[in-house]
């Protein structure tokens, strides 16, 4: 199968998974909600992905490679399974909360959350033309230099800046102040991943402490 077969049929998969993830908790497929964000969701994945296709396929293998198992060191191992099952998480709430009626969001906030998931997968691609080497996995490939501009001379790890934007617009448009329960578990997730990130690209990528000395701040401009 061709890496482009790869990439549509991991979408698919990933689109059924989702629906099922939304739609089976939330006991309903008139959780218009839900139809909205996947909507949103899988028309900005699908493209990002036609993006990479184009302009570097390269990345777009590096990027399918990713998940608990294809890290290699322990430590992101364990994070990357609790980021894994937190994400399936920030579906199940809301779908759970839509079922149950724990709370309630306003029609504007479910636009603004939708708005949020296209900006942040938006930013994510600006980071993807900026930088090849944004792997799914931490790790130090040949010819791999440190990138300092575009959004990576503003902060350091822009592409969990830019996630972070998308995926605190999944509660919203999900419609449930609940999903931002598990979404601050991921958060804590990211995190942790971050920091270890930056022990390994200081230790193995020539010039990135250099870098981290002119660029002060991780995710948010002039905060931290």
């Amino acid at each position: 199968m061709t890496l482009n077969a790869q990439a549509w049929t991991a979408l698919v998969v990933l689109a059924l998974a989702m629906a099922l993830v939304l739609f089976v908790p939330a006991g309903s497929v008139r959780y218009w909600q839900a139809w909205i964000y996947l909507a949103v969701f899988l028309a900005a994945s699908g493209l990002t992905t036609l993006d990479l296709m184009t302009r570097d396929p390269a990345l777009l293998e590096r990027r399918m490679r990713g998940g608990p198992t294809a890290e290699r060191e322990r430590t992101q191992q364990i994070v990357m399974l609790f980021a894994s099952l937190s994400f399936v998480a920030l579906l199940v709430v809301p779908a759970l909360d839509y079922r149950y009626g724990w709370t309630t969001v306003p029609v504007f906030l479910v636009v603004i959350g939708n708005v949020l998931v296209a900006v942040g997968f938006y930013l994510i691609v600006l980071v993807y033309r900026e930088n090849t080497f944004t792997a799914a996995t931490i790790q130090v490939t040949a010819g791999q230099t440190v990138v300092s501009t575009g959004p990576y001379a503003v902060v350091r790890h822009p592409m969990y800046a830019s996630a972070f934007v998308y995926l605190i617009g999944t509660p919203l448009a999900l419609g449930s102040y609940a999903g931002f329960i598990p979404l601050a578990v991921m958060m804590v997730c990211i995190v942790v991943r971050l920091l270890d990130e930056e022990r390994l690209l200081s230790r193995d990528l020539p010039g990135y402490d250099e870098y981290r000395s002119r660029v002060r701040y991780r995710l948010l401009p002039n905060v931290w």
